[in-house]
């Protein structure tokens, strides 16, 4: 649920002696939301981070971020936990299809194992590994990257290996895997998730696995944005330049 100006009902209410009790308004709580309660929505949020310590976006909306982080502030939440634990990422107790699963691992094999660029730009054994023998390095890896977790899934390969971001994302759109996730109905561990890169109608992309999602964040593990496989993190309800999820059953 998001709350606005215009909002109103016993949710509102909530929200508004959420805050007073935190000290960011003032007065009766009410179920109408209006320009004091924005008000005291952006002191909030002017002044805390989301679960993996960035600064709230202050907007004076309250989405699933803003409503996570109040939780934690009146410990109604645990603390968020950092935002790489020492070691390197967990598996997800839980989500996804046995495919996903196992791209997933495999991509936390090779994250924990500081896997990446060797010797320049797009360059290195582990790149040409990756590559899968369709290119020789230097070449862009994020696709091959994807692809070869998928191929060391445990599983069958989903699609033909591939090296292009926005081919991944198509081969597995044609499958019917094409997914919208939403807070409600979120990402799942071993998602693939597309972004475009140059122009959206372009051939340029980008692509990478979601490890995982809470409190309206969304954790994904990705090769090739960096020299080094990595992990990041994105606002599932703004992520920029996004083309699409696909779920592997």
């Amino acid at each position: 649920m998001v709350l606005k100006r215009g909002s109103s009902g016993p949710a509102v209410a909530r929200l508004a002696q959420d805050l007073i009790q935190l000290g960011y308004h003032q007065g009766t709580p009410s179920a109408d939301f209006g320009d004091a309660l924005a008000r005291a929505v952006k002191a909030f949020q002017m002044q805390n981070a989301d679960s993996v310590g960035r600064p709230l976006v202050v907007d004076g909306i309250v989405g699933p971020v803003t409503e996570a982080a109040i939780a934690r502030r009146l410990g109604r939440m645990q603390p968020a936990p950092p935002v790489v634990p020492a070691g390197g990422l967990a598996m997800p107790a839980t989500g996804g299809s046995p495919t996903a699963r196992g791209a997933l691992q495999a991509a936390l094999g090779e994250l924990a194992a500081g896997c990446g660029e060797i010797g320049g730009n797009n360059m290195g054994p582990h790149v040409a590994r990756y590559l899968n023998r369709i290119l020789a390095p230097p070449a862009d890896w994020c696709a091959g990257f994807v692809s070869w977790c998928f191929q060391n899934s445990g599983q069958p390969m989903p699609y033909p290996y591939s090296l292009g971001a926005r081919d991944v994302l198509k081969k597995l759109r044609d499958r019917g895997c094409a997914v919208t996730p939403t807070d409600d109905d979120p990402p799942q561990p071993g998602d693939v998730v597309c972004w475009w890169r140059g122009a959206p109608g372009g051939w340029q992309g980008h692509v990478g696995l979601v490890h995982s999602y809470a409190d309206g964040i969304v954790r994904t593990v990705e090769g090739n944005k960096t020299p080094k496989v990595g992990t990041f993190t994105y606002t599932l309800a703004s992520i920029d330049r996004l083309l699409g999820f696909a779920r592997v059953p």
